[in-house]
């Protein structure tokens, strides 16, 4: 439950009022004291913003994991064409407190807890006096999110909603991520903040950073000033996508660098299974098959810690309310953006050190079955031409266990599907190796994927000469495997 007051608790400007010193008393907590620091430096007209805050503390066992959403009245650039708005600054991501009530201290080299706050900016309607309450919730979500997958943020990463931002009937559905136009990186004593800010977008701009890449949307939408501007301002109001607006973008733009960089979208958790055809069934001991109705063996620790850092290039769950991020290409944790590459690998520094390969024989396949829903399989075509057509690979991350599915090219390394056993399994985590010739047939004999519209379920796919089979099946048949 969260309550809004001014902001005259620890978060606002009570610390420094009175003294002229701008010191702050010693019960203040220091990570609340940057982050707010950073803020008075944007605002120093507004000391006491109007705050939501968690009525129960997350670390008395509330479930909200901010402490307080502060709202600031931006006045916005006339000169730069941007208007004005709202801006909201989230309190909770990072380490606050330093005593590891919340996030555990490691260090002030390194990030504050999870390394972030979220802000957002949305559009002042004309006579709005005091801001809407809603972005402090979606904030929350994703929050939460981020809580409970330890999964992180970083610029260019999309978030599928599925629902108006606002719970209204907008066209604003989903989120793009991108560092904050005013607000710098903050020093605290617990370690670095960054501020990561929030952009609505439609379906069909969430599509295009899905198929090429999140920033190259971002920048976009910072040339059309009624989608975003220069300081990507979100406008719940907003009834057009940038492609409505200027047709040209999706041609000259989008599918340009689709071609030319390939997708910067490295996996999805999804609902998704797969079956080991060439495995009698009841072979329970070896097999480490996953299907609909069965319950699989855990993996140990290790293994998903090898899982966890070969796809940490970040996932997705297509469905509310857990929201684990598309994320772009990151080395360090920092986001970057590579080159196109016809070589790709599954392998990073980390993880090389950890892979446990004689916990688990890898076992070589002779046919395989692949199960997913509608939204899942209607990304097939961007894992095809988006990713191995350009040498990388592409991930689908159950969101029910521990079951992953790895579509890897001839170029990538450290796979362990090979063009002699294109299919292969390490645990429930199955590798499929496809051949450019391969993936342009599938293509071909996928075309349909693209109209989802004119899509029956259940639908089958085949290549029997390849021994691949792959089905599109219900929601309910994931939802409830004895459906």
């Amino acid at each position: 439950m969260e309550g809004v007051r001014p902001g005259a608790g620890p978060a606002a400007g009570g610390p420094g009022s009175g003294s002229g010193s701008g010191s702050f008393p010693s019960l203040f907590p220091p990570g609340l004291h940057g982050i707010y620091g950073e803020c008075r430096r944007l605002y120093p007209d507004q000391p006491n913003p109007l705050q939501v805050t968690a009525i129960l503390k997350y670390w008395l066992g509330g479930p909200d994991p901010l402490d307080y959403v502060s709202m600031y009245r931006n006045l916005g650039n006339p000169a730069l064409n941007v208007p004005e708005h709202w801006h909201y600054v989230s309190f909770g991501l990072s380490d606050l407190y330093g005593d590891n009530r919340v996030h555990e201290f490691t260090g002030t080299d390194g990030p504050s807890g999870f390394g972030f706050e979220l802000t957002f900016r949305l559009k002042r309607e004309t006579g709005e006096s005091a801001p809407p309450t809603w972005p402090a919730e979606l904030m929350q979500g994703l929050a939460r999110y981020v809580f409970q997958s330890e999964n992180t943020f970083c610029s260019g990463d999309h978030v599928s909603w599925h629902s108006p931002l606002d719970n209204s009937e907008s066209r604003i559905q989903h989120m793009l991520l991108t560092e904050d136009p005013q607000m710098q990186p903050v020093q605290t004593p617990f370690g670095v903040v960054t501020f990561l800010q929030i952009v609505g977008v439609c379906t069909e701009e969430l599509h295009a950073a899905q198929q090429w890449n999140g920033q190259g949307i971002l920048e976009l939408l910072r040339t059309v000033p009624v989608a975003g501007g220069p300081w990507l301002i979100t406008d719940m109001r907003r009834g057009e996508t940038i492609f409505e607006i200027d047709p040209h973008l999706q041609q000259e733009r989008v599918d340009k660098g689709i071609e030319t960089d390939g997708s910067n979208l490295s996996g999805v958790s999804a609902k998704c299974a797969w079956d080991d055809l060439s495995r009698p069934p009841e072979d329970d001991e070896d097999s480490r098959s996953i299907c609909i109705g069965t319950q699989p063996r855990r993996l140990s620790g290790k293994d998903t810690e090898q899982i966890r850092e070969t796809l940490r290039r970040g996932l997705e769950i297509n469905s509310k309310p857990v929201l684990p991020p598309i994320n772009t290409q990151r080395q360090n944790g920092l986001n970057h953006d590579r080159a196109p590459s016809r070589k790709d690998s599954l392998e990073s520094e980390s993880s090389a050190a950890i892979v446990p390969h004689e916990l688990i024989r890898t076992r070589q396949l002779e046919s395989v079955h692949l199960k997913f829903n509608q939204e899942s399989g209607a990304l097939i075509p961007l894992c095809l031409r988006g990713r191995l057509l350009h040498g990388r690979h592409f991930t689908y991350k159950s969101i029910t266990g521990d079951t992953a599915i790895t579509f890897v090219s001839t170029g990538v390394e450290g796979a362990f599907a090979t063009e002699e056993h294109p299919y292969a399994a390490h645990g429930p985590w199955l590798q499929i190796l496809l051949t450019e010739e391969f993936v342009e047939r599938m293509l071909e004999d996928l075309e349909d994927l693209n109209s989802p519209e004119e899509f029956k379920l259940p639908k089958e796919y085949s290549w029997p000469e390849k021994k691949l089979k792959v089905s599109i099946l219900p929601d309910a048949v994931f939802d409830n495997p004895l459906h």
